[in-house]
């Protein structure tokens, strides 16, 4: 009798257990990845970029991989072939890594499980930047697995972002901080600093700061037009215009084009100085007349550290100034550290090429105060699931997060998504102008409508909520 009994409790068990298994193994196979396929596309600069298909048994999704100009040296390694096809700019290397190695690496893995999915690629490069395999090959995979994943959670990219990071509350949309005037490497002008910043801090909602910033843009053009003349509306990488200004003078077209549309007290400036591209090599020097070569140079525009922040000061107390980006060179953390104890209360000091999206170089700027916010590039530190770490770090040390594009984009725009979901409060990815910039600007439109009730944090943007 007793003998029966088991007998007919195993067979419950069994019978229970294999009508459960269907439904957990077609789980498992519908987000397993079956296929993973790299090819070389081009970028908004000309230059070759990585785009990567996976495959599920849910379809194939695919995602591509942005560029820098302006690059900081502890960025992670970006893979290219060298020699003379594309002016050494191809990324064929990349590619192949792509559809070799990191192909073999995830295929079978839970495209719903981003951790396993980056950790897995991680190990197989090995080194501490991504320098074997590619940082671009790696960010490819990761970026189109994190696309499956959420189709097979049956959810939006942005939502399957907030639950990988653990974030309760992805409704809050992003403060536009729109790149209107571009210098620096991303324009042909003599203008130093590489963007100028029009944000719409008193909108009340996201669609509102779009409409702000593209009617302030379109009354720039007409200002610089008069000044300047139809020449100096042409554009640079990322849609600003580029006008023979410096640094005052572009702020106050700036101002002048926002009175003229009515916006003065809606709009806040900011700027992304990119100083590591002027820093005077061993001295503690920037050259702001760094284009000009010769006897035509100007030796007022050589600022010594002090001098330069007795510069930002200045502009600050003029000009409505919230957030500056990279204001000194990546390895000059004294400067840094001064000036963010200067001004750090009242405005943004964000770490670029200082903090390259990596979490030992956060730290490091977070125990010296040297900055208060982190702009987010996953393409410095290469997979999804290190980004947000990045992020919580940041957040949990009470910095902002700026998402960022870089300037060599595609359409993807995935990092409309990552800004939701992170809850970043704020994003820099160009003028309202050139596809691949407003294909990001259109993707948090469509995510502002798709919400139920979306948030838009204004002059709050550094402290928009969730806080990792």
């Amino acid at each position: 009798m007793i003998s029966i009994h088991l007998t007919m409790l195993v067979s419950t068990a069994a019978t229970a257990a294999l009508r459960r298994a269907p439904s957990m193994v077609s789980k498992r196979s519908m987000s397993a990845i079956t296929g993973v396929k790299g090819r070389e596309i081009i970028d908004s600069r000309g230059n070759p970029t990585v785009e990567v298909d996976i495959t599920t048994a849910q379809g194939t999704f695919t995602a591509s991989v942005p560029s820098g100009a302006s690059t900081g040296i502890y960025e992670a390694v970006e893979l290219r072939d060298g020699g003379s096809r594309y002016m050494g700019k191809g990324v064929m290397k990349a590619v192949n890594n792509v559809n070799t190695v990191l192909a073999d690496i995830v295929k079978g893995l839970d495209a719903s499980d981003q951790r396993a999915v980056d950790d897995a690629m991680l190990k197989a490069d090995g080194s501490a930047n991504k320098g074997n395999l590619g940082a671009n090959a790696i960010l490819g995979v990761s970026l189109a697995a994190s696309k499956a994943g959420a189709a097979a959670k049956g959810i939006p990219l942005w939502k399957h972002y907030a639950e990988i990071a653990g974030n309760p509350t992805p409704d809050v949309l992003p403060v536009p901080c729109f790149n209107v005037i571009n210098g620096g490497e991303h324009a042909g002008n003599k203008l130093a600093f590489q963007e100028f910043f029009v944000i719409p801090t008193g909108a009340e909602t996201f669609s509102e700061g779009m409409q702000i910033g593209c009617e302030v843009f379109h009354n720039l053009k007409k200002v610089i037009k008069a000044k300047f003349g139809g020449d100096a509306t042409l554009i640079g990488d990322e849609g600003g215009f580029a006008p023979p200004c410096d640094v005052q003078s572009g702020l106050e077209m700036i101002m002048e084009a926002t009175e003229a549309a009515g916006y003065l007290d809606k709009v806040s400036l900011g700027l992304d100085v990119a100083a590591s591209e002027f820093k005077v090599k061993g001295k503690n020097e920037y050259d702001l007349d760094f284009k000009t070569k010769g006897a035509d140079k100007n030796s007022d525009l050589l600022l010594t550290g002090d001098e330069l922040i007795a510069f930002y000061k200045d502009m600050i107390a003029k000009y409505p100034i919230l957030t500056i980006e990279d204001p000194f060179d990546q390895d000059d953390w004294d400067n840094w550290t001064n000036f963010c104890k200067d001004v750090g209360k009242d405005v943004q000091i964000v770490g670029d090429d200082l903090t390259v999206t990596n979490p030992i170089k956060i730290k490091e700027a977070i125990r010296l105060g040297s900055a208060n916010c982190l702009l987010l590039k996953v393409n410095q530190i290469g997979s999804i699931s290190e980004s947000i770490d990045a992020v919580k770090l940041s957040k949990q040390n009470g910095w902002g997060v700026m998402t960022s594009h870089r300037s060599g984009e595609t359409e993807d725009c995935y990092i409309a998504d990552l800004a939701v979901g992170l809850s970043t409060g704020e994003i820099k990815t160009g003028a309202p102008c050139r596809g691949e910039r407003t294909a990001k600007y259109n993707q948090l439109l469509r995510i502002e409508a798709e919400l139920a009730a979306p948030k838009y944090p204004g002059i709050n943007f550094r402290k928009p909520g969730w806080m990792g």
